[in-house]
């Protein structure tokens, strides 16, 4: 596709994206969709260059006012995924001129705002709690994320899916804290491989991997993975089970769990029981009520710690909406909670790093909840034989009471769990 087609493409998907009418993936899914014959060089450029400018929204809108012509034009120039010489092939000499102005700015000379990229209260929310790590979070958070894969432990051994890779040309090196774990900088074609058909592979972020490994579920268990969503989790957790006892995958949302039918078919797994709920209090729970012997509440939340991948959300998510969502996690979280069986494990996890939805939900719960005792993440972890697994909790006196995972310092998306065990 000639440059200039290119650009005009990518200012056409970069005002698509800006509505926020939608989540991004499914704008750009859409898009695709409906332009069939754009190549992968070209979907990939169009891609990057959209997350480039909702990562950068605010320093590039800042930029944009010193140049000319349509705003989402500016703003797609300055998010342009390529090399500079292909784009400037595209430019008329006022762009390019301006062009260089914009790359001659140095990031010391840029408001705090233009560096960080969050809306305010996000920014004093973040800064609050990790203090002086705020501008390493705050750049981590404008980075892409790498792509985790987690091998089928039913299936296959991490070493020998890592050598299959290296033979089809991808290099991936094993995840610092998760047994399951392999990492992948490139954004490879997997579908084609024969060790995701075949479910020996499966995307998922190494820190997700590390909450089911939290629940530590057992063979020939009863175990529930309540907000199954499209399942990465409930796969993890049914090949710890090895494949026996029961697994329920709840979700409210049956077209979210019809996402799971592909990839459990994949899997080899035949212990797993979706089921689409009408709500958090269905018939269901209650019938399961006391029955079960580990259950696994990965809230619905802000996705804020998803940052890398979702950055659309701290656009799209307000104060007011995450108020809104604390509600709906602690009525969840004591809905779920009754199925646990005396002894049972209970744990609680969000894709967020707000307070509000993480310890202030596990806190509430407790104090409602003396049932419920609550267990050390950081001893549970490493029980379970994870590697540095002091260094992934925060919170309680010894620092390890929960799960507490940062971009910045761990290179996985953020995630919150807490654990109990009940009486």
């Amino acid at each position: 596709m000639h440059p200039k087609a290119l650009l005009d493409a990518c200012a056409e998907l970069v005002k698509l994206t800006l509505q926020f009418q939608h989540p991004a993936d499914a704008v750009v899914s859409r898009y695709f969709r409906d332009h069939r014959n754009l190549g992968p060089r070209e979907r990939a450029t169009l891609a990057e260059t959209a997350y480039t400018v909702l990562r950068k929204k605010t320093l590039f809108e800042s930029l944009a006012r010193s140049g000319s012509g349509p705003k989402e034009r500016r703003l797609a120039i300055l998010g342009f995924h390529a090399p500079r010489n292909f784009l400037k092939a595209a430019l008329s000499e006022q762009e390019a001129k301006w062009l260089d102005q914009c790359d001659a700015v140095q990031p010391e000379d840029l408001l705090p705002q233009h560096r960080h990229n969050l809306p305010q209260w996000m920014a004093d929310a973040l800064q609050a709690q990790v203090g002086d790590q705020f501008e390493a979070l705050a750049a981590s958070m404008l980075e892409p994320a790498p792509l985790d894969l987690r091998v089928n432990a039913l299936h296959a051994k991490r070493e020998a899916v890592q050598k299959e890779l290296a033979a089809a040309g991808i290099q991936a090196v094993a995840t610092p804290y998760s047994p399951w774990g392999l990492r992948v900088e490139d954004k490879p074609a997997l579908t084609k491989l024969d060790a995701f058909k075949e479910g020996r592979l499966e995307v998922q972020d190494e820190g997700s991997q590390l909450l089911a490994l939290l629940l530590d579920a057992k063979r020939g268990e009863m175990v529930v993975d309540f907000c199954a969503g499209a399942g990465g989790k409930t796969l993890a957790i049914g090949a710890q089970m090895r494949n026996t006892g029961r697994l329920y995958a709840f979700d409210v949302s049956a077209h979210r769990l019809e996402a799971l039918k592909p990839r459990l078919a994949r899997s080899g797994l035949s212990n797993v029981h979706p089921a689409a709920l009408a709500h958090e209090r269905d018939e269901r729970v209650k019938r399961l009520a006391g029955k079960i012997d580990r259950v696994l509440v990965d809230a619905p939340c802000s996705g804020l710690g998803t940052l890398r991948r979702n950055p659309d959300l701290k656009w799209r998510q307000g104060e007011q909406a995450v108020h809104e969502l604390t509600e709906k996690q602690l009525s969840i979280l004591t809905s779920a909670a009754r199925m646990v069986k005396s002894g049972g494990r209970l744990v609680y996890a969000t894709c967020s790093v707000l307070p509000e939805e993480n310890e202030r939900i596990a806190e509430a719960f407790q104090q409602a909840h003396p049932d419920f005792v609550p267990l050390d993440a950081g001893q549970t972890l490493e029980q379970l034989k994870v590697e540095h697994a002091a260094s992934l909790c925060a919170g309680g006196e010894s620092g390890t009471r929960y799960v507490r995972l940062w971009p910045h310092s761990h290179q996985t998306d953020g995630f919150f769990a807490a654990v109990w065990e009940r009486k």
